[in-house]
């Protein structure tokens, strides 16, 4: 997360602050109307920021996409400044000079200079640039924070005069561990928008924004007796879980059509770049899903119908004594495919935020092999009506994984 949570590298890209912002601060940070008008903020009169995709060194240009998908050629002269940033620096104090050579692909740049009018070149007085393996390394030790101090989950409850939610979460044995949050104005709180898909852009929120069914990710500490959590940052959003059973797909458009399992009515999911997609382990494939926190040895989840046990102490991405693994913990062990590897007649849960256009859903992330999953969830639901056999869909309210990590 950038700007509050005071890092500029994070998943899918990099967000430079604004040129003017760090330069010049009495400046205004806005872009121009022309670059409103084009559609992609990282694009104005007076820059260009993006990932580096191709270097031309006897022409001296580079070409940079920019998080919208668009490309920008950037060419350089004799005069162009060059400075090497590290990730998380919101100033340019620290920045160390180098040299056209230095660059590699991948790196993130940040041409200054007056744009052309289409938006598509800029000849650049200077290149502020966050090499490749930095960026990196700063997103692992923040992703590597976020499993260990942080958890997720859903709102249950809240309570606006104290400023507080309640934060529950599932297990694969059926029991339910609920976390009071106080939100005080220390904490640093951000949301997803509607068809965003990225961490990175969850924008600053209030606690007036927050409703019961958002889902959470804190980072911050639990209690020693698990009951409450002390947050030093919260992103939410509202996202839609939906089980379904693919019925085409367009790997080139990114394009997957599924029959909802609840609605029985077609869907198509868009899968763009940064969506995560996995795939759970077939039935029988393992004591993986019954693993305990960290990796561990399998062990046994406890029978259907089980008295909820007491949230241990071994964190919130830790095993629960008596309650089997989290599920969110679960399916962000599980290992990461392809969209190629997603086929015709595989059940998948997608989540995603909740859109304009509720027959299109924009992936967040997409778990094939679902069925597995589903049934295993469903057979732990209260049954309210005969010994009829449970409803797939059933358990999908305890998937929750729609906010990824940093």
């Amino acid at each position: 997360m950038k700007a509050l949570f005071l890092v500029i590298a994070s998943v899918g890209g990099l967000i430079f602050a604004d040129s003017s912002a760090i330069a010049q601060p009495t400046q205004s940070a806005q872009p121009g109307p022309a670059a409103a008008q084009a559609g992609d903020p990282n694009v104005t009169a007076k820059h260009a920021i993006g990932e580096i995709k191709t270097i031309d060194p006897a022409a001296k240009q580079l070409v940079i996409k920019t998080d919208a998908g668009n490309l920008v050629t950037v060419t350089l002269a004799d005069s162009t400044v060059f400075m090497r940033l590290a990730p998380g620096e919101t100033t340019l104090t620290k920045a160390a000079k180098i040299a056209f050579t230095d660059l590699g692909e991948g790196d993130r740049v940040w041409a200054r200079g007056k744009v052309a009018e289409d938006r598509k070149s800029v000849p650049a007085t200077s290149l502020i640039v966050m090499n490749k393996a930095d960026i990196a390394k700063k997103q692992e030790a923040e992703r590597a924070e976020w499993k260990r101090r942080g958890m997720l989950g859903l709102i249950t409850a809240i309570k606006p005069e104290t400023k507080e939610i309640t934060v529950s979460t599932r297990t694969l044995a059926g029991t339910q561990a609920a976390v009071v949050i106080p939100v005080s104005e220390k904490v640093e709180m951000r949301r997803y928008a509607p068809d965003s898909i990225k961490f990175s852009d969850a924008k600053p929120a209030t606690f007036e924004e927050l409703k019961v069914g958002d889902q959470v990710r804190a980072l911050g500490d639990r209690s020693p007796d698990g009951a409450s959590f002390t947050a030093e940052k919260v992103v939410t959003g509202s996202f839609k879980s939906v089980a379904g059973v693919v019925t085409a797909i367009d790997a080139a458009s990114g394009e997957v059509k599924i029959n909802d399992l609840q609605t029985k009515q077609p869907l198509t999911i868009l899968i763009k770049q940064d969506a995560v997609l996995r795939k759970f382990p077939a039935a029988g494939e393992g004591g993986m899903m019954m693993m305990g926190g960290g990796g561990g040895p399998a062990r046994p989840a406890p029978p259907a119908g089980a008295q909820p046990a007491a949230q241990g102490p071994g964190g919130p991405g830790g095993p629960r004594p008596g309650g089997g693994m989290n599920i969110n913990d679960l399916l962000e062990r599980l290992p990461t495919i392809a969209v190629a590897d997603v086929k015709v007649g595989d059940t998948i849960i997608v989540s995603s935020t909740k859109g304009a256009d509720p027959s299109r859903l924009t992936a967040i992330s997409l778990i094939s092999g679902a069925d597995t999953l589903l049934n295993m969830l469903a057979a732990r639901q209260p049954q309210t009506s005969g010994p009829s056999a449970p409803n797939p869909s059933a358990g999908l309210g305890g998937v929750q994984f729609g906010i990824g990590l940093p």
